[in-house]
């Protein structure tokens, strides 16, 4: 058919099923046949962000590659605990199937919730019904150690303030980063600082926590949107070095004072 998109072939789950229990058997691969769910976890993590990369760069067909990657990481996940006996990967689906339903009382149910905050009141409060075990434990420690910094920190302050625990308003939180600010100041002009250093991070560690409640009020995720500068950062840093290397030059050679005005012609061309 000249000129028409090919019809694409439809592969079920069962598939994929099949693929990862092939992998898996006396003659598959000996890689596979070894790996425990501890250890493919470490490549689940790869590859979620190298799908958070891809949705950044806005590339359908890679986001699409991405997305299989991590498909096939949980569901061999899900095959080795089907192997323990423990699940299999349509109880994963069903699970959560069900769980999203439960959570979802406003489309599912006759509950009624017509704001974020709302919704998110009432998620809150499901989830409290589902795992009343759990909640002996601290609010803030069901949230994973292992997650990253930045989204942990937005994750915990996003909790305290859901128990009224918070500012009234953005300009209590601002105010309180631009006295965080004025502490890490105070700290890095003692005369000792370089034999302190862990008063240092502390005080730092304080401007950040609070400045990730300043995004949050703000209606941003901090991580995102560190994300999007370090990316601005690289593209106007790479404009740089393109401009130097056509004028014969190693950046390292170049002044400091020529690479502020370089810096200066990148933050106007890449925006």
């Amino acid at each position: 058919m000249t000129g028409a998109q090919q019809p694409s072939v439809f592969i079920p789950m069962e598939k994929l099923l099949e693929l990862v229990e092939t992998l898996r058997g006396p003659d598959g691969c000996p890689w596979d046949r070894k790996q425990t769910p501890k250890s493919i976890s470490v490549y689940l993590v790869e590859e979620v962000h190298e799908l958070l990369d891809a949705i950044a760069a806005g590339d359908p067909a890679v986001v699409c590659e991405e997305l299989g990657d991590v498909l096939f990481h949980v569901v061999f996940i899900a095959h080795l605990f089907q192997g323990q006996g423990a699940f299999n990967f349509d109880d994963v689906a069903q699970t959560v199937r069900e769980k999203m339903i439960r959570r979802h009382p406003h489309v599912f149910g006759h509950a009624r919730a017509e704001t974020t905050e709302q919704i998110r009141q009432q998620w809150r409060q499901i989830k409290k019904t589902e795992k009343p075990s759990s909640m002996d434990a601290s609010l803030l420690a069901r949230i994973p150690s292992s997650m990253p910094a930045l989204m942990r920190a937005y994750r915990i302050s996003e909790r305290a303030a859901g128990q009224g625990f918070d500012w009234h308003a953005i300009d209590g939180v601002i105010a309180k980063a631009e006295e965080e600010w004025r502490e890490l100041k105070a700290e890095l002009d003692r005369p000792q600082k370089r034999t302190d250093r862990g008063r240092v991070a502390l005080e730092f560690g304080d401007v950040l926590f609070t400045l990730v409640n300043v995004a949050r009020f703000a209606g941003i995720h901090p991580e995102t949107a560190l994300t999007d500068s370090i990316r601005k950062f690289i593209r106007r840093f790479e404009h740089m070095e393109t401009a130097i290397a056509a004028s014969g030059r190693k950046f390292e050679a170049v002044p400091h004072e020529e690479l502020q005005v370089l810096w200066k012609d990148a933050k106007a061309e890449v925006k």
